[in-house]
């Protein structure tokens, strides 16, 4: 569901108000956060979608480090993890064999086990975790505290829905989209760790509403606005090629419709690219808002370890009118 609305929907809805929940549906966190005891709270989520690529274990491996970023997103540990499992009806179960070790080895590689799941016969092919993790309360990350001159630290490239779009429209590959599927992949465990080395202020991971619209809902729940700098964010390669070839997804128009206040007044770019910052991501980086004494060396430590194309994408600004604005460059 495109975030506008997602937002209808859960205005609808009681909000609840346990003591113990450290989370709320109102704030756009990446997860439930429960207070268990002083120190020690749960961290869920639950993700799934359909195969984005062609090969079966490939598949497994991106849906189950894409349900895990929610965690790591929020400072947390995964502990366990329940497949869920949608498929059509006759589907030769060699290849849901795959989906699901795909996903089982991922989940072995963060540290987690699989604690069981549920299947369902549908039209169409899903696959994804429920993931239950663990965090301190006092160390947890949450959308909601970025500060004035924070530098915005996206530790993966973007494109890969675009991508996919085109994937699916035999326009591209698997093989051509290697490194976006290699990114897909990974955990975004060791960059949480680095990340949390540092004076991390907010922290969310780049998915389905793209990064634009998840640096929008960090700079609202944060009280603030955000500079975007076009020209440092990341791209797979082939993206801007295959955006010029019409491959925009569904959901691109949705997430740039729920940005009230976008400012493109300074950008003289190709609109191509503010396309790219508004695609959805599947098991995206993650977002950092890092005090700007601590960026540069983030951003180093970022580069030299597990992400290599890491990048300063932008600023927080605390100013008024509340906005998100996109400019061609910037500085760290």
């Amino acid at each position: 569901m495109g975030p506008g609305d997602l937002e209808k929907l859960l205005a609808r809805l009681p909000e609840e108000t346990a003591p113990r929940l450290l989370s709320s549906i109102r704030t756009g966190e990446d997860a439930g956060v429960y207070l268990l005891s002083e120190g020690l709270a749960l961290v869920q989520t639950v993700d799934l979608f359909p195969p984005i690529v062609d090969e079966p274990y490939a598949f497994g491996q991106i849906a189950a480090a894409n349900a895990l970023s929610d965690v790591y997103a929020m400072g947390g540990k995964p502990l366990t993890a329940l497949n869920i499992l949608g498929y059509p009806c006759g589907l030769d179960l060699e290849v849901l064999e795959k989906i699901l070790r795909g996903g089982q080895d991922k989940v072995h590689e963060a540290g987690a086990v699989i604690a069981g799941g549920h299947t369902l016969e549908d039209e169409e092919l899903k696959y994804g975790l429920a993931v239950t993790g663990v965090v301190d309360p006092g160390k947890m990350t949450t959308i909601g505290g970025a500060r004035d001159g924070d530098v915005l630290l996206l530790t993966k490239p973007i494109g890969t829905g675009i991508l996919a779009t085109a994937l699916k429209a035999g326009l591209i590959a698997e093989g051509e989209m290697a490194d976006a599927i290699e990114s897909m992949r990974a955990l975004n465990r060791e960059a949480a760790e680095v990340l949390a080395g540092f004076r991390l202020h907010a922290c969310t991971d780049v998915t389905g509403f793209g990064l634009a619209g998840h640096l929008y809902e960090m700079a609202r729940a944060s009280g603030a606005s955000a500079e975007i700098w076009a020209s440092q964010v990341p791209l797979f390669e082939r993206t801007l090629e295959m955006v010029s070839m019409g491959m925009v997804p569904e959901g691109q128009s949705r997430n740039r419709a729920n940005v009230k206040d976008l400012e493109l007044s300074r950008w003289e770019g190709d609109e191509k690219v503010i396309d790219c910052l508004f695609d959805p991501q599947t098991s995206g980086g993650l977002l950092a808002a890092v005090d700007p004494a601590d960026s540069d060396i983030a951003l180093g430590e970022l580069r030299a370890g597990p992400c290599p194309r890491a990048s300063a994408v932008g600023v927080v600004l605390q100013q008024s009118p509340r906005r998100l604005s996109v400019r061609r460059g910037g500085s760290a």
